[in-house]
């Protein structure tokens, strides 16, 4: 479904990504995990069109290098951001009803299905989103990337800061968009969360993958964790 192959991604004179090798098959879920400022972000920025990239990027079979990124999103790539970004004057129900791509012809979601899997956002339906915690903003940024009933999502930290009970609801969010089918791509510092959702996860270092595996070979592996991943 995506396959990136020799990406580069450069921030003015810095290279930040030195030629990333990265596929997810239909139904898949992939954690690409390692420390901060490795070129996670940037490699789901660069696949987005939030940066510049070079190389191959093929989704669904179509070289998307260089598509303008709202392009990308109605080809059916979501992308959740780190930043929890909403419309903050508009309500939790406006701001999950744009996110409806074709408003013809109901997607997978639906917004009361999103308003009854989290209480918090049904408590806030008719509130402004901008009231919100920053565990329900990520909720609702989640929430509103799937209205537009994405073949593969991206999602880049989404338990970031946010309290143990929002993380574990976070983790089942992420659970029930997988067993939906959908694709998924998760960016994700905390171990636990990644290892038990993902098929299979890559290890970012330097700017390259420098291990890909399934979560159960990646727990064996103590060089791995200890060089590129453990504090």
């Amino acid at each position: 479904m995506l396959e990136v192959k020799d990406l580069h991604a450069y921030y003015g004179k810095s290279h930040i990504l030195n030629g990333v090798n990265l596929s997810i098959q239909e139904g898949e879920v992939v954690a690409l995990l390692g420390r901060n400022g490795v070129g996670r972000s940037t490699t789901v920025k660069a696949i987005m069109g939030e940066v510049p990239p070079i190389g191959s990027v093929r989704f669904r079979g179509q070289e998307i290098a260089g598509f303008p990124n709202h392009r990308i999103a109605r080809l059916g790539l979501g992308y959740v951001p780190e930043d929890r970004d909403v419309f903050p004057t508009l309500t939790v129900r406006q701001n999950l009803e744009l996110g409806i791509k074709n408003t013809r012809k109901p997607g997978k979601w639906t917004v009361q299905q999103m308003l009854d899997m989290f209480s918090n956002l049904a408590r806030r339906a008719d509130a402004p989103a901008g009231v919100l915690s920053g565990g329900e903003k990520q909720m609702l940024t989640m929430c509103r990337t799937l209205m537009g009933d994405p073949r593969l999502i991206m999602i880049d930290e989404p338990t970031e800061g946010l309290a143990p009970l929002i993380v574990k609801q976070i983790g089942e969010l992420i659970a029930q968009i997988a067993d939906a089918g959908v694709a998924i791509l998760l960016v994700e510092q905390k171990l636990s969360i990644a290892l038990d959702i993902s098929h299979r996860v890559s290890v970012m270092g330097h700017g390259q993958i420098v291990f890909e595996g399934t979560p159960e070979q990646l727990r064996a592996n103590d060089d791995v964790r200890k060089e590129w991943l453990e504090v």
